[in-house]
């Protein structure tokens, strides 16, 4: 029943930036661990961050440097700010709410590309 939307998707240039927001339709991220995921064509979905609420994070390696992933509990929502983006950082970016259930949401498009 609680859904997450995603945004900010798009086309971006090798080196550039772009920010991705997710929004809850209920409050939920008072006892939630938010996180963003992403699946590459052929590929299967990975980690790429998560958030505590007490806003403890984690990268996967590939990502650590170049993206930053924040919340704002007050309004339910979490964003990764991405820099320095690559080829390989293209792909669909799911939002995720995880405590003892898991809620997705639909994925916003990320290609980076000249």
């Amino acid at each position: 029943q609680v859904q997450l939307v995603e945004s900010g998707g798009g086309l971006v240039q090798p080196g550039g930036s772009l920010e991705l927001s997710c929004a809850a339709s209920e409050s939920i991220f008072r006892i939630y661990t938010m996180g963003w995921y992403r699946q590459a064509p052929g590929k299967q979905r990975e980690l790429v961050a998560t958030i505590t609420t007490p806003g403890n994070t984690n990268y996967a390696n590939s990502v650590k440097g170049r993206f930053t992933i924040s919340r704002d509990n007050a309004k339910n929502t979490v964003t990764l700010q991405m820099n320095s983006l690559k080829p390989e950082d293209t792909a669909v970016y799911y939002c995720n709410a995880r405590r003892i259930e898991e809620y997705w949401g639909k994925g916003t498009l990320v290609t980076v590309s000249s």
